[in-house]
């Protein structure tokens, strides 16, 4: 499975099929487990409110639901990396008729819903952060799937990126 993905030991040393992308992004993800820091508590209050927590925690089910979509809808393309598969197909139904970047949508609503449910400066931090790296590692792929699909740029002019109504991560 590791090898029909394209990873390789020297992809990791020189990045070639955005090892480096998908390493970064992976850590950001994983440091979600950190505890919340500062705790709401210091800066004045003493509960979090249960309706964030609640509207974090819809948000982080909805997450969850946009990535098993958007998995589904993959199939056989799918793979971690952002180089796409040689043999990759090009996909813009289900729910890459709404994005170009459905899994990335996906990962960063999960982490909006732990930053609204938790409260958390550093989990914010840790958004922004992943935003940034997810806004990278799609402009990569993007570059494959250009060379790889000559209607790539027609789907791109008309499908939002990762999401619409957030400055930098459209860039249509």
């Amino acid at each position: 499975m590791f090898s029909d993905w394209g990873f390789s030991w020297g992809g990791w040393l020189d990045n070639r099929r955005g090892e480096w992308w998908l390493l970064a992004q992976l850590l950001l993800i994983t440091a979600h487990l950190l505890p919340v820091w500062p705790a709401p508590a210091s800066f004045g209050v003493a509960i979090w409110p249960k309706p964030l927590l609640g509207l974090g925690l819809l948000l982080l089910a909805f997450g969850l639901f946009r990535a098993l979509e958007a998995f589904r809808c993959l199939g056989a393309s799918l793979s971690p990396l952002p180089a796409p598969k040689p043999a990759n197909q090009l996909i813009a139904t289900g729910s890459y008729a709404i994005c170009r970047h459905p899994l990335y949508q996906a990962v960063l609503l999960c982490s909006a819903g732990v930053v609204l449910a938790t409260g958390s400066p550093l989990h914010l931090l840790l958004l922004i952060s992943l935003a940034s790296v997810l806004r990278g590692k799609a402009r990569f792929e993007e570059q494959g799937l250009r060379a790889l699909h000559p209607d790539y740029s027609q789907y791109a002019a008309v499908t939002p990126a990762i999401m619409s109504w957030v400055p930098g991560l459209d860039w249509r």
